[in-house]
This record gives structure tokens, C-alpha cells and sequence, in this order.
């Protein structure tokens, strides 16, 4: 059996070249090769082509190698949790191409299984979609994404044997697995090597064929960053956001898969019991996502997009984030709830560029508001300046182009029937006065006397 050799981290430091293209797994700081970044960043190199979900936290992994100015292009779908991502890319100090979470994975997914480049609908008719090949297929706009490689692949398993099968903890797959085909080089930074024939050949998830070099570290609770702890995931919670996810569940039906995105959506979980019959999806790989644990943190926890430590319920599954939005576009996912900052009478969404804010951050909203049969926006109804959200056409970057079904804000219900924004249900403590004057979208009325 083929034997791959064990390294320091320093040496495999070595194996990157000013100018390479670097792939860094990882979601938030978990799965995060955070010992093989931490040696590059104390290196020479420069000008890297640094390929990752996130930059990651300052000081930490990837923001490092930010910070030094060791990075000269970043390729990625969100940026904006990091600072000094922001301040580099608006400075013009690095160039930041975005590219949408699940477009990303399976560019790299391709990358690494030689495949040239495939077509998508996920981002058409959005400022993402500029300068793309487009073409109808099956009657709807795709864009054309080339694959992904790299010259080296920093990834982060959790127990390697010594011919580099790799095996990852819950939701650590992430990005971890496609990178891991898609480098001419791949560095597998591991939290333990044990001896041949000590990995079932059932459970392991990378083949060693992939694997170039292990090297041994041990994650620590500083290197998690903000998984760290449960306590580092709290949100301010008002009765009018509770009325909004209580009325978000009542939208949902037993055996539904349902998404939830960041923010006012995430309440949504603590909401459910386990007697509702509902799964909750997370797209960095996990189906059957439990409420937030009591205590600890993601060393003995999943995470959720978020990056907020999670418990799984009896039946659960972990993934990596290819076959995550695989799911999601492959519409196996049954809703979506997520934010928003505009919605309009043609049922667009827009929530993924803040007025005034660099566009740095896209994360997965685009592929589950294409990909998920169902899409419930969840959003106060006018902006923190008074503006109305609900409007005759968005005038924010969109997210996605006829896809909402449903709008709960903290005032009334709508829905999109025949075409039309409709009103259906108001809100506790609203009046339909207020309403209208607070939406400058024309709706219909349909009220339950």
C-alpha cells in the first residue's frame, strides 16, 4: 500500500510558491487547516491566488495571510465577516472575485474531476452574471463557471491512516473534500495519523490516492475563533421577531426539508419540537440540525451556516458543501426561509448587497433561492431609515428573479397568488392603514374576515 508522507507544517509552508493559486477548506474556523496557514503566513510569499469560502477571522488562518498582504486575489462567496477583507478590497489592495457558496463548491468539484466547466441557474439575472457565457436550457437563463484548481490544497480532516485516507468530523467536510481533488499538490492537515487497517475502508470520505502529505496538529479552542463557544452565538431577540418566526413555522409541514438562513430565520429553529416532523438543512453539510446545545462549543458540536454550534437529532447526516448545494439546486430541499432587504411585485429578492456596503458577501442565498421549491422571506417592513422594503421593483443587487412565495414581516402576510402580491394576513398589533402606508408595492387584498 502506498505510504504518504508525514511533514511538518513548515515544510509543507515550503511546497507554496510566490504567485500560486492556494485552496484553504474550511467554513468559518471549522475544518479550518489553520496550522498550515499560520506556517505560510510566516513565510516570504507572495501574491496568492487564495481560493476559500471566507478569508476567515482576523488573525486567523486565511486572515493572516490578509493581513500580511500576502494575498494578491481572493476567490470566494463571502468576505464580509472579516474587516480587513473589506478594507483590502476596497483599498484595490487585493482583488476579490465573488462567486455564490454552491457555484463555488462545484466549480471546485469539477476542477477536480476534470471537467472543464458546467452551466447554472443559480446567479443569472444578477450583477454576479456579468461578463458570463449565458444560455437558455430548458427555458430558463444559465450561466457557464469553469472549474476550479489549484497548485496547492490546504485541507483539514479529522484522523488520516498513513496511505491518506482521509476522515472528516461532522461538519467539517465542507469545502475539504472537493479541494482535496483539486490541487496538483494537497496537504492534509490532520488531528490524528493512525496505523493501516485502523480506518474502516466504509467510513473513509477522501481517498489517500488524492493525499500528497499529512501533517499532525491539534486543533485548539482559540483556533476555532467565534465556534469556539455557544456563548459567542447570541442574538438580540424582540416579541416582534418571535411573531415573525412563529408565523414562519406555521408555513411549514411535517416532513418538509427546510433551510434557514442567518438572522430572524434562525429562530425558526428553536422553535420546532420533535414532534413537528420538520428536517432542517444547513448548507455547509448537515440534514437533521438540532437545537443550540446547553454548553461547549464546535470541538463537540456541528456548526450551521451560521457557524453557531448545533446538536443532531436522532437520523442525521453530514456532507460535504458540493453535495450540500447538489441537494439544493437538485430542489430536494423543500423551503427556504431567509432575510431580506427588498422583495417586489414580480416576486424578486434582494438581500445579499446592504446600501453603502462594499459587495462582498453572497454566501448561499442565491443557490436556495433558486434551488428551493418554496421561499419564505422573512424581513421588518421598512428599512431602519423608514423606507419601505416591499416596493414596485427592487433597486438592490437582486438575489434571485421570481422566486418568493411568501413575505412575513413584523406587520402583515403576503403571498404571490396568480402572480399577483397579495395580502392575507396582518401581523399582531398592525392595521391595514398602516400597512398601506408602509408598502409602496401595489398588492392585492385578501384579508380572512
Amino acid at each position: 500500500m502506498r505510504q504518504v508522507p508525514t511533514i511538518t507544517a513548515e515544510e509543507a509552508a515550503r511546497l507554496v510558491k510566490s504567485g500560486s493559486v492556494l485552496m484553504a477548506g474550511g467554513f468559518g474556523m471549522t475544518g479550518n487547516p489553520v496550522h498550515l496557514l499560520h506556517a505560510l503566513a510566516a513565510t516570504g510569499v507572495r501574491g496568492l491566488t487564495y481560493v476559500a469560502n471566507n478569508v476567515g477571522e482576523p488573525g486567523l488562518g486565511g486572515g493572516r495571510l490578509l493581513r500580511n498582504g500576502q494575498i494578491a486575489k481572493a476567490v470566494g462567496s463571502f468576505f464580509t465577516s472579516n474587516p480587513e477583507a473589506v478594507a483590502a478590497a476596497q483599498s484595490g489592495g487585493v482583488e476579490v472575485q465573488l462567486m455564490p457558496q454552491g457555484t463555488l463548491a462545484e466549480a471546485i468539484r469539477a476542477g477536480g474531476a476534470g471537467i472543464g466547466g458546467f452551466y447554472t441557474p443559480v446567479a443569472a439575472g444578477t450583477l454576479i452574471a456579468q461578463g458570463s457565457e449565458v444560455r437558455e436550457i430548458g427555458g430558463a437563463a444559465h450561466l457557464l463557471v469553469p472549474g476550479l484548481r489549484a497548485d496547492v490544497a490546504f485541507v483539514r480532516a479529522w484522523r488520516a491512516d498513513t496511505a491518506g485516507n482521509l476522515v472528516y468530523r461532522m461538519t467539517e467536510q465542507n469545502f475539504n473534500r472537493a479541494m482535496a481533488t483539486a490541487a496538483d499538490v494537497v496537504v492534509a492537515e490532520v488531528e490524528e495519523i493512525v496505523p493501516l487497517g485502523a480506518l474502516d475502508p466504509n467510513a473513509v470520505h477522501t481517498p489517500g490516492v488524492y493525499v500528497d502529505y499529512l501533517v499532525q496538529a491539534h486543533t485548539t479552542l482559540e483556533e476555532l475563533g467565534s465556534s469556539a463557544s455557544v456563548e459567542a452565538a447570541g442574538q438580540r431577540v424582540d416579541e416582534s421577531r418571535l411573531h415573525m418566526a412563529r408565523r414562519a413555522l406555521a408555513e411549514l409541514r411535517r416532513g418538509d426539508v427546510v433551510n434557514l438562513g442567518v438572522g430572524i430565520p434562525t429562530l425558526v429553529a428553536d422553535l420546532i419540537g420533535p414532534d413537528d416532523g420538520i428536517v432542517l438543512h444547513t448548507e455547509n453539510g448537515m440534514l437533521g440540525v438540532g437545537p443550540s446545545p446547553g454548553e461547549g462549543g464546535a470541538m463537540e458540536h456541528p456548526v450551521n451556516a451560521g457557524k453557531i454550534p448545533v446538536t443532531a437529532l436522532p437520523g442525521s447526516s453530514y456532507f460535504d458543501s458540493a453535495d450540500s448545494f447538489a441537494m439544493i439546486r437538485g430542489g430536494h430541499v423543500d423551503v427556504a426561509v431567509m432575510g431580506g432587504l427588498q422583495t417586489d411585485e414580480r416576486a424578486n429578492l434582494a438581500n445579499w448587497a446592504v446600501p453603502g456596503k462594499p459587495l462582498l458577501g453572497v454566501g448561499g442565498a442565491m443557490d436556495l433561492a433558486t434551488g428551493a421549491k418554496r421561499l419564505i422571506v422573512l424581513m421588518t417592513h421598512t428599512s431602519p431609515t423608514g423606507a419601505p422594503k416591499i416596493v414596485p421593483e427592487c433597486t438592490l443587487p437582486l438575489t434571485a428573479r421570481g422566486v418568493v412565495d411568501v413575505v412575513i414581516t413584523d406587520l402583515a402576510v403576503f403571498r404571490f397568488e396568480g402572480g399577483r402580491l397579495t395580502l392575507v394576513e396582518l401581523m399582531p398589533g398592525a392595521t391595514l392603514a398602516e400597512v398601506r402606508a408602509k408598502t409602496s408595492a401595489s398588492f392585492v387584498e385578501r384579508l380572512a374576515t
